[in-house]
């Protein structure tokens, strides 16, 4: 679990530090919010076109091979990084950004499912939200890290070319440095004393010709997926630009507000789950939850802090505006979607268990569609506080998911 633990780790070192590059690039590379956004479209969309092969890959090599081969492709990812940083180019920077998505696709499709079978399914909640602590509070530490020492020149105003190439140019140390701990951990994983995970045959009710397509509980468990992913992106990743258009100093450290919020409903996953309640009413009040903080981002004042103001006022921390806080409540609300997910769409699945994964990882490329999309409709249709409305139908999902989709094992009409 400590390996599994330290992988986590660095999915969420790699995948929350997009909200703090993306207004870092928007200003270095002088794009708009929805040109920046692509740099969670290039990120996500590798999970839906290489999930499937790499599923290829890991049914050859096996989990823990797997995981070696997911961290290779990403320190490869990394060393594309320092040509994107020393020409300041932002189409090198979105091939670095796919590439690492692709290591991290083989690494989810390989270390998920591994720890839903590492022991009884009714544990399986707590053992992915366990993880899921490691993974969101990287994605606290990571972006302040960043912001406290690659980008403290970082200002508003547009900078001339030179303080561009400047700034850009202080991404290379960083990403060097990731490079050396992703070979460190694949000598690791080498000599660690890793199980190999047989998933068990599949249940006798289940035939054995029976496709992927034919189990609605993980089609539409991809659904909501797709969804989930979409909402938690646009709450981690877009919060900083926000931020920015209300005129928030240090927006790039807002992600870890959100980040925060997610830690804290792990850790209450982990107590109530299936403790105090199951997982598909946890799934519903996780699908609420997240519609009534999308109310709230709809429906309060940007010149207000009064919301942070009572829940943290005391402790000294800045009050941010009501609808950037609401943004952040969107990570409390959502935190346990993943660990709840997992276990339910992939429940009684058997020797498909790897390839309904793949269908799985593929499902999060709602985090490059739909942030893509909000920031088209912020841009261009209404304003970023408006296009959070998006997060609505996503959330709506989730709770017909818990109460309806996760319960059935064949479509209307099947046997």
């Amino acid at each position: 679990m400590i390996f599994i633990g330290l992988l986590f780790f660095l999915f969420g070192s790699v995948t929350w530090l997009n909200g703090s590059l993306i207004p870092y690039l928007k200003i270095v590379c002088r794009l708009d919010s929805s040109q920046s956004l692509l740099v969670t479209f290039a990120f996500y969309i590798s999970y839906t076109v290489m999930a499937l092969p790499m599923a290829g890959v890991l049914e050859r090599t096996g989990y823990r091979a797997g995981m070696m081969v997911g961290l290779g492709i990403m320190a490869l990812a990394a060393l594309i990084h320092i040509p994107a940083a020393l020409f300041a180019s932002y189409p090198l920077f979105l091939l670095a950004l796919f590439t690492l998505g692709t290591g991290l696709t083989v690494l989810q499709t390989a270390s998920n499912p591994y720890l839903v079978l590492l022991g009884p399914i009714e544990g399986a909640t707590r053992r992915i939200s366990i993880m899921g602590i490691v993974n969101k509070s990287a994605g606290v530490l990571v972006p302040l890290a960043f912001t406290a020492f690659i980008f403290t020149d970082l200002g508003p105003a547009e900078p001339s070319v030179a303080d561009s190439m400047r700034l850009a140019h202080k991404l290379i140390a960083p990403y060097c440095a990731m490079a050396v701990i992703l070979v460190g951990l694949i000598g690791l994983i080498r000599f660690a004393d890793l199980p190999e995970i047989t998933p068990a045959p599949a249940p006798s009710h289940q035939p054995a010709g029976r496709g992927l397509a034919s189990n609605p509980q993980l089609v539409l468990g991809a659904i909501a997926l797709f969804g989930y992913m979409g909402v938690e992106v646009m709450a981690g990743d877009t919060i900083g630009l926000f931020g920015q258009s209300l005129g928030v100093r240090s927006y790039t450290l807002l992600t870890s507000y959100t980040m925060a919020a997610m830690v804290l409903g792990y850790a209450l996953g982990i107590i109530c789950v299936p403790r105090l309640i199951n997982q598909r009413t946890a799934l519903a009040v996780c699908g609420g939850s997240g519609l009534v903080a999308v109310i709230g981002i709809l429906t309060t004042s940007a010149h207000s802090d009064a919301i942070a103001h009572l829940v943290w006022g005391w402790s000294g921390i800045p009050p941010i505006p009501d609808p950037l806080f609401c943004v952040a409540a969107m990570g409390l609300a959502h935190a346990l979607v993943w660990p709840l997910l997992w276990p339910l769409a992939l429940a009684d699945l058997g020797r498909h268990t790897a390839r309904a994964s793949a269908v799985l990882i593929m499902a999060i490329s709602g985090g490059a569609v739909l942030p893509l999309l909000f920031g088209w409709i912020g841009t261009h249709v209404t304003n970023l506080q408006n296009a959070y409305a998006l997060a609505l139908p996503c959330y709506a999902m989730l709770v017909f998911y818990a109460v309806k989709g996760a319960g059935l094992r064949a479509w209307r009409g099947e046997s």
